[in-house]
């Protein structure tokens, strides 16, 4: 599907280690002089990525598609089933990145819910965009959950998030979710910095000396790999 980058699409910077650098990452937010502050309590995320039959947006993502996107249902908490929360599409053109949302206010799942019961009743609060993107994106790939925690410079300019404790779990040919059985994966952390293009220069200049490398990432992809054993 195309779509029309919006005024207000972001710019990120991706850091990817082994999680044993997170108190080294802690120490250098905590010192640097743009004063980093945590705007509100570190949480969990939850996300279901739905894709075609022939993983479209895996292979676009993978190859890196100039235009390309991930449609995923995003909750928060300790709650294992899709909780109340949001469909989203996660979309992206070349450097810039902007997210599609369709809240809900209900949770779309019940215990003992198969996958096709829980679509069934996403789709029937969404509104027309957000049961076109459903359909076309019918099959649950996998499920993933991280702890998130929040960062903010002083001025609220430049957003960064700090994830840990990622899990994944294989959705796929599953007529129920599965939350037992988690895929292989290493241990890692994911930073991103988030900003408005104006602020692309002044971005780049707050994480000179930061002890992780700039590295292209996708929890998706990630994700993906670990459950078909690549």
């Amino acid at each position: 599907m195309s779509v029309t980058v919006p005024s207000d699409a972001r710019l990120e910077i991706k850091f990817v280690a082994d999680e044993r650098y997170e108190q080294l990452l802690e120490s250098w937010f905590a010192g640097h002089p743009a004063c980093f502050a945590e705007p509100f309590p570190a949480r969990w995320v939850n996300n279901v990525y739905f894709d075609t039959y022939d993983y479209l947006a895996f292979r676009q993502n993978l190859s890196g598609a100039s235009q390309r996107y991930k449609v995923r249902y995003r909750w928060y908490g300790e709650h294992g089933l899709p909780d109340r929360g949001s469909l989203e599409v996660k979309c992206k053109r070349n450097f810039y990145g902007w997210k599609i949302r369709y809240p809900r206010d209900e949770a779309p799942s019940q215990a003992g819910d198969r996958w096709r019961d829980i679509r069934r009743r996403l789709a029937e609060r969404l509104p027309a965009a957000g049961r076109t993107w459903l359909a076309a994106n019918p099959q649950p790939v996998i499920l993933n959950r991280y702890h998130r925690r929040y960062l903010v410079t002083h001025d609220q300019r430049v957003r960064a998030t700090i994830d840990t404790r990622l899990c994944v779990y294989d959705q796929r040919y599953k007529p129920h979710p599965n939350l037992s059985h988690a895929a292989n994966l290493q241990r890692l952390l994911v930073v991103e910095l988030k900003f408005e293009r104006s602020e692309r220069e002044r971005a780049s200049r707050l994480v000179e000396g930061l002890p992780l490398r700039v590295s292209r990432h996708s929890k998706y992809v990630t994700g993906v790999q670990s459950v078909r054993g690549y």
